[in-house]
This record gives C-alpha cells, structure tokens and sequence, in this order.
C-alpha cells in the first residue's frame, strides 16, 4: 500500500462473545456506619495572622479509621514541632505566627491538610496565611478651599491586611457622623456637602487594623463667603474609580458633582441593563452603593450630573469587574470496576475568571499518558473528564479534582474500587506479532497457565505505536483460536499489540504488549491530469505525496512523441511537487506522458496519458494559459467557456444592430436629391457624423421602431438631420459615390425638404466663430449655408 493510500477508518470491535457489562456497586461500607469514603468536614480558610499570635488552621475528616492527618505548607509536609503541632480534632495549631527575620522561616504561605486510609489520600483546599500589615499613608488629605453652599472632599490612602477601617477627625475630635451632610466612604473619602462657616478647620485621616493605627498629615479646610449665586455649568468633580471585588463584598462608586442649581446625581449602566434595587443605596448626594455584589454585577457604571430641567449635563463611568472563587456545578462519583475496564470521572466547575481544573490520586498531581486520558469540556463550565482504562489493582486510590483562580480554590473527590473476582485466568503468554505483508500482521499467544476451563474467548486490543491510547481497537477471537491475522494496516507503520481472557465472570489481565512494524511497498499510481497550454507547452497536474520524501521517494516523469519508440527521462520530482510544465514540444504532435511514484522499495505503477498538441494555438486564443491546480482547473474552465460565451452573444447583438442603423443610414446618403445638395468634403475625417450619433443613441423602443419601419423617423433624430433656418452648420462631410443608385423611394423621404439638407459634424462649440453661436433659432427662412473653410 502507498504512502498516498488513505488510512483505514477506525473499525469498531468486531466482538464474537459475550463481554462483561461494567459493574457500577456502591462504595464498600465497613458495617458499622462508617463510610469508606475521605471527606472533609471541615477545611482550613484564608486567614490574616498578627505576628507573635497563634493561629489556628481547622480540617476535621470523615472516613473509615484509622485516619491520618498531616499538613502541608507550600506543597512540603510539615513536621510536628513545638512552633506548630496537629491537634487531636485534625486542626493545625501554630503558637506564636513568624515573619521573616531572625534566622527562622516566615509562617505566611499556603496550607493543605492532607487525611489517609487504607483506601487512600485526600487533600484540602489551599489555604492562604497572611501576616496582618498597615503601610504608611501614599495618600494625604490636601487642604482645600471652598464656598458657602459648595462641596468640599478630602481623601486618603493607604494598604494593609486586613483592610484597614478609615475614620475622620475635624480639630482632634471625631466628626459627628449623625451630621447628613458629612459623608464617609469606605475607601477613605470625606465628602461635605452644603459648606457652612463653621465646617472650617484641620482635618485628619485616621486608619486601623488589627496590626496598628496610623493618622495622616493634617488638611485646613477654609470656608469663604457664599457664591455670586450666578449659573454654573454641571461638573463631575470626582467620578467612579475601576474597582475588583470578590463576591459578597461592598462596592462604592463615588460621583460629586458641582454647579449652581446643583446638578442632579443619576447612574445607569453602560450595557443598558437595569441596575436593580436590592441592596442598592445612595450615599450622600450622588454616591452608588451596592452591598453583597455578584457576578451579575460586573459591568460599566455611568454618572450623570443633570442641570434640573434641563436636557444639559456631564457625565462619567468606570468599571466594575466581580470576581467568584471556584465552585462544582458536577463533583466526580466514586464507582466500582473490574479488573481490564474502563473507568471515568467528570467534573464540572464554574467561576470568574474561569477556574483551572487538575486532578489528583491520592493527593499527587495526575497528568496524561499511558492508560489515562484527560479530556477538557470547555462550554459554559469549566470541567474535565478523566478517563483510565484496562484498569488493575495499582489504579485503585481517591482521585480529587482541584478547581482554582485568583478568587479562590475548591476540590472534590471520588474513589475507584477495582475488583478482582476469584478465579479469574491469568494474561496470555508468549504473545508474538510477525509481519505478513504491507497491510497484514499475525499475532500468536498461548493460552494463560491457570484457570483456563472458564475462557469463552480472548479480545486483541489494537493501535499504531504512536497513537495514544484512545485511539485503540479491539478484534475478538474464539476460544479455541491462538492466532490472529490483523489486516487492513498501513505499510511501513509501527502497531502494538496485547490480548485479554475473557470468562463470564470478568477478564484476565492484560498481557505484555508487544510490537510490529508492516512491510514496505511500492507506492500505487498517482492520479495524473494534462493541460495545454500553448502550442508546445503541456501542464501536468498531480497530488503532492509528502510521505514519499520520508521513505527516501518521489516521483519518475517520462514522455515521448506517440510516433517514437523511446521514451524522454526519467525526469525525478521531490514528493513534494504536484505539477510540472513541459515545453518546446512538436504542436503537430500526439505525446504519451507516464508519470510513476517510487520509494525504497521501488518504483510504483505509472500513470499514462495521450494528449494532442494539434489546434492548440486556437485553442490557447481562447483559453490563456493558467498554472494553476487540478481543483481550480475545472472551475476556471467552465468559467472561461461562460465568458467567451457571454461574449460572442453580445458581439452578435451588437453586429445586428449596427446593420439596421448603418442600413437605414445608406439609405438616406443613397437618394439622389441628397446627393445633389452635399457639399465637398471639410473639415477632420476624424470628425464623427451627429446625424449617426443621434441614430446610435437613440432609445430602445426608438431603435427597435427604426428597425421594424424604416418610414418612421424621430422629430429629433430629423432635427439634427435637417436643422431649420438659421441652424449653426458645420463643415459637412463627403456623401457616397455618386453613381450609386437612388433608394429614396423605399424610405419616402423625398416627402421632407431637402433644400437645406447638410451632414452635421461634431465640434465643440469653443472652436465655433463667435457669429456661428446665435442666441436662438429663427422659425423660418432659408436653411444656413455650410460655414467656410478656412483656418
């Protein structure tokens, strides 16, 4: 079989026996009411630690005893020590938190309690430790001035763990709350609205935690007198700020605005959806508060400062973005499977951002390869499925899967139990696989040295060496049979091979796989397409084989007159190529081209084609030459046939209606008195007749009627054919030769006068003497004379 032969599609397992169904049975119970099942009934939390303090990290485990509890911090199992000790209930207790200095590590990190039984290991959610902190104030309160009846704000900023609570004193002594026109933000903002002589003064920004308390630099607040009282545009002083909350926290969107009337505070979202109700409140004068957020929350907020009754205003926005730490919408079921099956796992987490989800078995993080198969589900959850199949005793464990993002992280588990039923056969020996051909492979095995009476037949599992495991499948064999030859394969391709027992009550395990590769061979004729494109170039078209490069091949061109014995090459093409253009060729000629695949096993059959250079310069008048591929070629031909079809319509419609109007045109310069009335020639022969351009564009119906009657004639077309007194006349044109016949009677133009009758030419009317352009045409009198010649 070639390099270009297609693959065999994936056949499904031809089975000639009865297989075991997969069992699904509860988890094992160990009859006192204990489950079998690990699971945490409590897991550790983030934290934020005051160094010197203790801290206590709580993880509380069901399951099947004896049960085990250890920790770890930053994926390193923690040793009990007088710093940190595990309690008897399972929580982790450190006495006295440490931050770095000193010679001993810091206690901030991630922290994992980590339970096992005899059935396995399960690890809790990661836990974050943080020392508590208060920086010094980045941001002081500036002193401000303002006017009686204006708004005033002071603002300071600061970080540390936890948040710290920011209060205000005016003079020393903590502002009066209570007074509506003060308002506090908890970001650290003094808004004051409504100013009165006696809000003047010193005000301090005081921020605490649980770590310390810190007062900021002192700000004077001074009030002036009141305004002129004059309009004053609506301005935002201060808008919304971009805010990253987590679910369930407070989100403040600050918005003061200013102007005389004072402006109406409004907010929308910028999606058009509704902002709601619940747990909505404003704060002050114009300040959103939404308590509780969630994700539905996250959008872009717009203010809105109004002049009143009117459509004027200003406007700002900023963005909210909500995060949520990672839950499971689907957690993974513990099952039960028999030896040489398959078993899956799904789980399915959502969050924002979407969660990263890895597996674990019994607590070590499991990747893809060998008989496990991870396949992501990316949709509207985040999820994956895990698959491990041709299951034995050492994949029995607790598999957890991990679902993490900046929010946060969470874990559920499951356990597989692999059961063994007594008295199954063991895996079949001596499992060989010898090479018969390009497409054949004969697998032999003898049958298993204990508990062979049950066999009702044995199931070969098949796949190329470098597939992965999904991709494998599987061919039944009867009982009695201990040979099988596989066939459809793909020459030169690595398989591996191994075989199960099969009895009614389960299957062996699996044997020890075993590897063959199939036999090489020349590769089948390419299929072969021959364009003309001149008269002695020829075009061959072929598909690229890439293959053929890998097997040390390509392809052998040979080509002769048909007239000839003996034949012009081999010319040699990489693989690679797909077509090739042979020139200065006989165009009398018939040629025979043979076109052949080949590789290390030899040269393929040729593909031959006749192909007959006679008429091919006509041919190529029509059909310009294109080097293009097999697939486009028969698009572009049918194309050019359409075109030059189109063409030759129009052409022949055209010719038609020229020689009715050129007719008709005849017949008039033919008369006998007309030719008596035509002047000598003047003027550029290049000069185009306006009689014949009024006949040319005439209408469609006026030139269908021309052609169906020619004794009806347009009162334009006669106009410009016969101009009345006075007309501007140009140089008229030379008429045909007099001896020609007269034709007049046919047309019955002798009934029009013809006294006055000349040819008129085009000529701008900037390149007519001044007396020749008149202000009007007189109703009668004599026809003009033709205007002289002359420069």
């Amino acid at each position: 079989m070639a390099a270009s032969r297609a693959a065999p599609p994936r056949r499904r397992p031809r089975l000639l026996l009865p297989l075991l169904p997969l069992l699904l049975l509860p988890a094992p119970s160990d009859g006192l009411g204990h489950s079998a099942e690990l699971a945490f009934a409590v897991e550790p939390s983030d934290d934020i630690a005051v160094p010197g303090q203790p801290v206590m990290l709580g993880c509380k485990v069901e399951g099947i005893p004896p049960v085990r509890i250890t920790w770890r911090k930053n994926g390193v199992e923690l040793a009990d020590s007088t710093h940190s000790t595990v309690l008897a209930n399972g929580s982790l207790m450190i006495r006295h938190f440490l931050l770095d200095g000193g010679g001993s590590p810091s206690d901030e990190g991630d922290y994992e309690c980590v339970a096992q039984n005899r059935f396995g290991l399960v690890v809790s959610r990661k836990a974050r430790i943080q020392a508590a902190t208060m920086s010094d104030f980045h941001v002081h309160p500036q002193a401000t001035v303002g006017e009686e009846g204006g708004v005033a704000r002071f603002q300071c900023q600061i970080h540390g763990l936890p948040k710290p609570l920011i209060t205000w004193e005016k003079n020393r002594v903590p502002i009066d709350t209570d007074n509506e026109r003060y308002t506090l933000l908890p970001k650290g903002v003094l808004q004051i609205t409504g100013l009165r002589a006696e809000d003047s003064g010193v005000f301090h920004c005081v921020a605490s935690n649980i770590a310390s308390v810190r007062v900021s630099h002192g700000a004077r607040l001074t009030v002036t007198g009141s305004g002129s009282g004059a309009y004053k545009e609506p301005t935002i002083l201060v808008g919304p700020e971009n805010l990253t909350l987590t679910v369930h926290q407070t989100a403040v969107l600050e918005c003061v605005a200013t102007g005389n009337p004072r402006p109406i505070v409004s907010w929308s979202r910028l999606d058009g959806r509704p902002i709601g109700v619940e747990g909505i409140q404003v704060l002050g004068t114009g300040n959103l508060i939404i308590s509780d957020v969630t994700v539905q929350h996250s959008g872009v907020y717009v203010c809105a400062a109004n002049r009143p009754g009117t459509r004027v205003r200003r406007t700002a926005q900023g963005r909210l973005v909500v995060q949520a730490p990672a839950e499971f919408v689907q957690h993974p079921q513990s099952i039960s499977r028999p030896v040489g099956t398959t078993a899956m796992f799904t789980c399915q987490a959502q969050g924002e951002p979407p969660p990263h989800v890895t597996w674990l078995k019994n607590g070590r993080v499991l990747g893809p390869g060998g008989h496990v198969r991870l396949k992501n589900n990316n949709r509207h959850v985040r999820g994956v499925t895990l698959t491990i199949s041709g299951i034995g005793p050492e994949d029995e464990a607790i598999y957890q899967c991990v679902a993490e993002n900046s929010a946060g992280s969470s874990q559920a588990s499951a356990r597989l139990t692999v059961l063994w039923a007594e008295g199954l056969p063991g895996p079949p020996l001596n499992v060989q696989a010898v090479s018969v051909s390009s497409t054949e492979v004969r697998v032999s095995w003898t049958e298993p040295l204990v508990n062979t009476r049950e066999i009702i037949g044995y199931v070969l599992h098949i796949r190329k060496a470098a597939d992965p495991p999904e991709l494998e499948y599987q061919e039944a064999v009867s009982k009695s049979t201990f040979q099988h030859l596989v066939s459809d394969l793909e020459p030169s391709t690595a398989y591996s091979f191994y075989i199960k027992a099969y009895t009614p009550r389960g299957a062996s395990s699996a044997s020890a796989p075993t590897l063959a590769s199939t036999l090489g061979e020349a590769p089948t004729p390419p299929p072969l397409s021959v364009r003309v494109l001149g008269s002695s170039t020829l075009q061959l078209l072929w598909e690229p084989w890439p293959r053929l490069a890998q097997h040390e091949g390509g392809f052998k061109l040979f080509y002769r007159p048909a007239s000839k014995a003996s034949f012009t090459g081999p010319i040699l093409l990489p693989g690679a190529v797909s077509s090739y253009n042979l020139s200065q060729l006989d165009p009398t000629a018939v040629y025979e081209v043979k076109l052949l695949a080949y590789n290390q096993h030899g040269d393929g059959n040729a593909t031959v084609r006749f192909v007959s250079l006679r008429g091919a310069a006509e041919r190529t008048a029509l059909s310009p030459p294109c080097d293009c591929r097999k697939e486009e070629a028969t698009n572009q031909t049918s194309t050019t046939g359409i075109v030059i079809g189109i063409h030759i319509g129009v052409t022949c419609i055209i010719f038609c209606v020229l020689f009715l109007l050129f007719g008709q045109r005849g017949r008039v310069l033919l008369c006998k008195d007309v030719e008596n009335q035509l002047s000598p020639p003047q003027g550029p022969r290049s000069q185009r007749d306006p009689g014949i351009l009024a006949l040319n564009g005439a209408g469609r119906a006026e030139r269908a009627q021309l052609g169906r009657d020619g004794k009806r004639v347009d009162v334009k077309e006669l106009e410009q054919l016969f101009p009345r007194a006075g007309a501007v006349q140009p140089h008229p044109r030379p008429t045909q030769d007099p001896e020609a016949p007269a034709l007049c009677e046919e047309t019955q133009l002798s009934m029009l006068p013809l006294q006055g009758f000349s040819l008129l030419e085009e000529m701008p009317l900037e390149a007519l003497p001044p007396q020749d352009v008149g202000p009007g045409l007189p109703s009668e009198g004599p026809a003009a004379q033709p205007a002289p010649s002359g420069p």
